[in-house]
């Protein structure tokens, strides 16, 4: 058994996130779905299709929600799921954070929501140069 992973955003964030990584990885390491909550959606129904996808994730383990944007219809969405140490939210995926979920496929619950924190702040950075060991190349 193992952590399930769902990315609940807004339109097609998640499934784009979700691709990408598993392009990167060349495979999807875990169990994983994306529900797009578009700007007009039924906000109670989308909760039931969240659940209904949570409970398709959980093989026993619990499952990991990632979201965009904290305090947006898609985070409230997601928050609403959570509960009793079986379904844990993460609020500002971006790629370096799903990545990092990823490479970690037999972590618990708890440790992979720590994992998931530690990759979004460890990918956020300010970029005034070419990165160390990268070619320097010259503007056009």
């Amino acid at each position: 058994m193992s952590v399930g992973l769902l990315l609940v955003t807004h339109d097609g964030v998640g499934s784009i996130l979700l691709e990408t990584a598993c392009n990167m990885l060349g495979r999807c390491p875990v169990r994983a779905g994306s529900l797009a909550v578009a700007l007009a959606a039924d906000a109670d129904e989308m909760r039931a299709v969240a659940a209904r996808q949570v409970a398709l994730l959980d093989d026993g383990d619990g499952v990991l929600v990632l979201t965009d944007m904290y305090g947006s219809t898609p985070s409230n969405i997601a928050a609403s799921l959570a509960r009793d140490g079986r379904v844990v939210v993460v609020a500002g995926v971006n790629l370096p954070m799903l990545v990092r979920v990823m490479n970690y496929p037999e972590e618990t619950l708890g440790a992979l929501a720590d994992k998931a924190v530690s990759g979004g702040n460890r990918g956020i950075l300010i970029c005034n140069g070419p990165v160390d060991g990268a070619p320097e190349t010259n503007p056009p």
